[in-house]
């Protein structure tokens, strides 16, 4: 069959209802059924006209689906249902009283463009949309909850804060005791709990959360997934990516001068990305400079056919000059490590890695001593590791943790609890949150994307024959 019966055929083609499974947020009504509705302040809000109300308020029967690609040949549809979620946004019943709202908001793990932006919206949108006056902030992480006091949030405050890089609250790295957080929240009177921070966060977060239902308490909980290296599961993107691969490129922007200008040099960049190299894989697609992207998912060696010499050798001889983007966690497996460092952990449990920019400027030094003695050649190595993630969020970020935070209000007002909200497909959704903080986004090395990359740097696979 050619491309115009195909075309013909899917243009008459009917599609019968295709199978769907709703995946099952929880509700505080699942175990307190008799809490009181009340009408959305929203419904008396002046700034929202009449004309449009009835096209305002999200409705339980408007979902998201998870997949959107599919294959019309004869695979459609198909027999195992298609995942969706609830869609974000306010609901024309909720199930608090804002002006019993007590909330509490914590920022917990590495820092990220864009947390001060969410907690700002935070505040200002439970001040300003729902009516409530008690906010408060909860300094250091999780052990902020039992070994400080909450600080008072209010839009005066925050105004400022989405100019800020960082977070205000303050973070930290483990600290996590379950029964004294939510002991915690139970004796300060918190019922609604917004936990901004990555996988390692989100995990705390649902034990958090089912130690609240276990307890029966009326305390509704949400996640707002932050990671600067995007590989959070199922959302579309994590907020503060698109700021530190812009941040990125100032970095691989230095190496290619620093490597230009001399006769035989090399710019070599290491940024962030402990497990994934979506950072790295972006900047160097958005960049045009870089001649060898190495993340983690890809496995790479240094000598032999094939190897990153031989290729850094050619086009040293081609150009002049080459410049390399390295991931953080790239090349673990080939960089000689102590046994007592094997078994090293942070405070969050994550494996120390070493640093692979430190020991691969070394590793070039010695390869080009060795094979080209006596000729010219120059390592600029740059790090800007931390730099890229401490900066203020760009308008793109911005925008989007504004929307985060919004979403995660609406949602927490209507009574859902245990949910992370984020991006599928472009829409915003609620994912229950023990999914979210065991789902995981690797680069993958077998799509379009990353054969751009290599199309684009013309890197050798790093295969060994």
């Amino acid at each position: 069959m050619n491309t115009d019966d195909v075309q013909d055929q899917l243009e008459s083609l009917t599609i019968s209802p295709i199978n769907i499974k709703l995946k099952r947020l929880p509700r505080l009504t699942d175990y307190l059924p008799g809490l009181q509705t009340h009408t959305n302040p929203l419904q008396h809000n002046t700034f929202y006209h009449h004309s449009y109300r009835d096209g305002f308020y999200i409705s339980h029967s408007d979902v998201i689906l998870r997949q959107i690609v599919f294959d019309f040949s004869g695979n459609f549809p198909s027999s195992e249902p298609h995942l969706a979620y609830h869609r974000a946004g306010p609901r024309k019943e909720i199930l608090f009283d804002p002006k019993q709202v007590r909330a509490a908001i914590v920022t917990c793990g590495g820092l990220c463009p864009g947390l001060n932006t969410v907690i700002r919206e935070l505040v200002v949108g439970l001040w300003e949309l729902y009516g409530v006056r008690e906010i408060f902030g909860i300094k250091a992480g999780y052990r902020g909850f039992y070994s400080g006091d909450p600080i008072r949030l209010d839009p005066k405050l925050v105004h400022n804060w989405h100019k800020r890089g960082g977070t205000v609250l303050e973070t930290s790295r483990g600290g996590f005791d379950l029964h004294k957080i939510v002991d915690t929240i139970e004796k300060r009177g918190f019922n609604q709990v917004y936990i901004i921070g990555g996988d390692g966060t989100l995990r705390g977060a649902v034990q958090i959360f089912n130690e609240i239902q276990r307890r029966k308490l009326n305390v509704a909980v949400t996640g707002i997934p932050k990671t600067v290296d995007n590989d959070v599961g199922i959302i579309d993107r994590s907020f503060g990516f698109q700021t530190a691969v812009e941040m990125a490129q100032q970095a691989i922007s230095a190496a290619h001068v620093e490597a230009e200008s001399a006769p035989n040099g090399i710019g070599l960049v290491k940024l962030m990305g402990r497990n994934t190299g979506h950072i790295t894989l972006n900047a160097t697609l958005s960049s045009c400079d870089v001649d060898c992207c190495l993340i983690p998912e890809n496995n790479f060696y240094l000598e032999g056919k094939g190897g990153l010499f031989e290729f850094i050798d050619l086009r040293l001889k081609e150009n002049g000059h080459a410049v390399i983007v390295v991931a953080e966690g790239a090349g673990q497996d080939i960089i000689p490590r102590p046994d007592s460092q094997k078994r090293e952990t942070d405070d969050s449990g994550n494996p120390v890695f070493l640093d692979v920019g430190a020991w691969l400027n070394s590793e070039l030094k010695k390869w080009w001593e060795r094979d080209h003695k006596g000729e010219l050649f120059t390592v600029k190595y740059i790090d800007p590791t931390y730099m890229i993630r401490a900066v203020t969020a760009n308008a793109t970020d911005n925008l989007y943790c504004t929307l985060l935070a919004h979403s995660a209000i609406h949602g927490i007002m209507a009574g859902y609890t245990g949910f992370v909200t984020g991006p599928i497909n472009g829409n915003y959704a609620y994912i229950p949150m023990d999914e979210v903080a065991h789902a995981k986004s690797p680069v993958s090395t077998n799509d379009h994307k990353w054969a751009w990359v290599r199309s684009v740097t013309a890197q050798p696979d790093f295969r060994r024959t």
